[in-house]
């Protein structure tokens, strides 16, 4: 701030010197002595008179006569001019401190018509209001920060990063202020500073995905997915992360993982939350796609995979749904309720033997290569959900140390009341 006012009034200074040097410099005067101009006009007298005889004695012509007077007029009055010119000087310290006065209006005038003094005073705002601004943004405290004070709230943060370097709150808050300004520009190269000071940040991760998706090319959403799962693997109950793997394969058409990941955030909530409504239609809308595709989970031979061999129990082999479908999937023991690998089938007769892989997974870096302990469940469904519902039959494994499983026998021997 100092130094552009130092340079605003070095500039003046200059400005100034440009227009008043001129009038304040002395002027050079021809000194001319008494009777300068008497001796002069006595000369050229003098040579008139030697013309003539020259011209009586037939050494010139009229012609040379008449051109040689008019020289010696020109000569005389280039003489003569000198004395002219001291009753021309005026008064230059009027001239001077006049055009000074002007410059000086002139620059206050058009500063004041297209000077950034509104701007900085903003700015000064801006800073002011740093701390009032963090509080309504992060702590919720007050009213919702407006569009002009979102822009304010990204000014001051940019003052504090470029004084203070880095700091990686400060970045996150960035990242977020420019997401609601739709700067996704700005956002994601502030993620990426936050990044790497933090590359564990659930917070940055995850904000970075709602910005790779609202960019929405599949490189970004694969991203995004990525960042999510690494998420999901310190957080398993995130619900943010869940929600947004959940788009991502609503993105895809990815109908399955779709439906199985808003049924985990439809089972988190309570009925009465404002939410559950427009979820439970985003699963309708998916079990239609469904249908009208034909879509299924994929079974697919992998290094790695699990084979289960699933039976029922006798005695509920007359109380199984018309219709059922067969559903055998595998969690994490702890962590996530989503699951790591499913197989849905619609046509099936006891025993049968499926495999669980990654390649199975239901939601993309959420696999059972990530998880070290794992429980395998088989359930009979009376519709195409995987949540569990009353009059559904069940069978649950024990806790299982993944590695060391190839393949497993289980029983449905449990009927849902």
């Amino acid at each position: 701030m100092i130094l552009m006012w130092a340079c605003f009034a070095l500039l003046t200074l200059v400005a100034l010197g440009f227009v008043m040097l001129p009038f304040l410099k002395k002027e050079r005067v021809q000194t001319i002595t008494h009777n300068a101009n008497a001796e002069l006009i006595s000369i050229y007298e003098q040579r008139l008179v030697d013309l003539q005889t020259d011209l009586d004695n037939q050494r010139i012509d009229g012609v040379n006569h008449a051109e040689s007077i008019v020289e010696l007029k020109r000569r005389l009055l280039n003489e003569l001019s000198p004395e002219k010119s001291l009753n021309s000087k005026g008064n230059n310290r009027i001239f001077a401190l006049t055009g000074g006065a002007f410059v000086l209006a002139l620059t206050g005038v058009f500063y004041g018509l297209t000077g950034s003094q509104q701007q900085i005073s903003a700015w000064h705002d801006a800073m002011d209001n740093l701390a009032d601004y963090g509080e309504r943004a992060v702590m919720q405290k007050g009213e919702p920060l407006s569009q002009n004070e979102l822009q304010a709230f990204a000014l001051a943060l940019r003052t504090k990063l470029s004084r203070s370097g880095d700091d990686e709150v400060a970045w996150m808050l960035l990242g977020r202020v420019a997401m609601s300004l739709n700067e996704f520009d700005m956002a994601q190269q502030s993620f990426d500073k936050a990044l790497r000071m933090n590359p564990d940040n659930m917070q940055v991760l995850i904000s970075y995905s709602q910005v790779l998706l609202l960019e929405g090319s599949e490189a970004n959403m694969t991203r995004a997915a990525g960042m999510l799962s690494k998420v999901l693997k310190v957080e398993p109950t995130n619900l943010d992360a869940i929600s947004l793997l959940a788009l991502i394969a609503y993105e895809r058409k990815d109908w399955p993982q779709a439906k199985a990941a808003f049924e985990v955030l439809l089972a988190s909530m309570e009925k009465n939350d404002s939410r559950y409504s427009m979820i439970s239609e985003r699963i309708s809308d998916i079990e239609q796609q469904m249908q009208t595709e034909g879509s299924v989970m994929p079974v697919t031979n992998t290094t790695g995979a699990i084979a289960v061999t699933v039976d029922i129990a006798k005695e509920l082999i007359d109380k199984q749904p018309k219709d059922g479908i067969l559903f055998i999937f595998a969690k994490a023991a702890s962590g996530s309720p989503m699951p790591l690998a499913a197989v849905k089938l619609a046509k099936y007769s006891f025993p049968i033997t499926v495999e669980l892989s990654d390649s199975s997974a239901m939601v993309a870096g959420l696999n059972l290569s990530s998880a070290e302990n794992i429980i395998i469940s088989a359930r009979i469904s009376i519709d195409d959900s995987v949540m569990p519902s009353s009059g559904e039959l069940e069978g649950h494994s024990e806790s299982l140390k993944r590695e060391s499983v190839s393949d497993y026998q289980l029983q449905i021997d449990t009927l849902i009341p």
